[in-house]
């Protein structure tokens, strides 16, 4: 009764922690670029009190072993690289990728990290960054006297004067889009941004729109990929499992209290 207290305490770990990730969820549902995370999981270890197979001393084998679980674990998380839904923003500095990519942003410590939240602004000097001051890789910046951009679909960016339409237009770079083997594999770092890990594989850099690489949206945000109905079934599940769980733990009490009363 001891054992099945131990095995339910980690059915509640396990469900919290499902809440946990339900919560993070819900959490980033208007997060542009986010991905949603599913948990897996696993049992754990079986105690064993019988292996299959054993013969009794009459010579008769037993079909089948004797084995207790105890209980459940996290086998890991995974992140839903699905694409989420494009809203039309009108600002110069959105982008969104339809289809499979990831822009490329470089990190203060010269490291690269990827997102999919292509929501960029001007920095004081007219450098294309993050709302966090990071730069998009390959850097490019507005020349002076320039206030807007425009981007094809191939990620090439041109800076234009407000008043001037696209009469006057000077070349400002090729943004370049990163693939990986394991997107599921890429560690989150917050902020929207991935870092790349020896599960996602080396990042794969290619052109928009060309070898499979997806296609820059101009004055596009990608919206979250969180589907609250999902989430919220999750949550009820969650929560039920949790309980029943919990109920276990009280059932083996009483049950303990039971046979220690036969002892008076």
């Amino acid at each position: 009764m001891i054992r099945s207290m131990y095995t339910a305490a980690t059915g509640m770990k396990a469900q919290q922690f499902y809440m946990d990730t339900i919560s993070n969820n819900l959490s980033n549902v208007n997060s542009r670029g986010f991905k949603r995370e599913t948990v897996q999981f696993k049992d754990l270890m079986y105690q064993t009190l019988r292996e299959p197979g054993t013969r009794y001393a009459e010579g008769a084998m037993a079909p089948a072993g004797v084995e207790v679980g105890l209980g459940v674990k996290v086998g890991g998380t995974t992140r839903e690289f699905t694409q989420g839904s494009m809203a039309n923003t009108g600002n110069d500095f959105d982008m969104a990728v339809s289809g499979n990519g990831m822009f490329q942003i470089l990190m203060p410590d010269g490291s690269m990290a990827y997102t999919r939240d292509g929501q960029f602004q001007r920095s004081s000097d007219g450098t294309v960054v993050t709302s966090e001051g990071y730069y998009l890789y390959p850097e490019m910046s507005l020349p002076a006297g320039y206030d807007r951009i425009s981007v094809t679909e191939q990620g090439l960016v041109s800076a234009t004067r407000h008043d001037s339409g696209d009469q006057e237009s000077v070349e400002m770079g090729q943004i370049e889009l990163a693939q990986f083997i394991n997107p599921p594999g890429l560690k989150g770092i917050g902020s929207n941004l991935y870092m790349a890990s020896s599960s996602s594989g080396e990042p794969m850099v290619g052109t928009p729109g060309q070898d499979g690489y997806g296609k820059v949206m101009h004055q596009f945000a990608e919206e979250s990929n969180v589907d609250m109905v999902d989430e919220m079934v999750g949550m009820i599940a969650a929560q039920r499992a949790y309980e029943i769980v919990s109920k276990s733990i009280t059932v083996s009490e009483e049950m303990m209290q039971t046979a220690t009363s036969l002892k008076r």
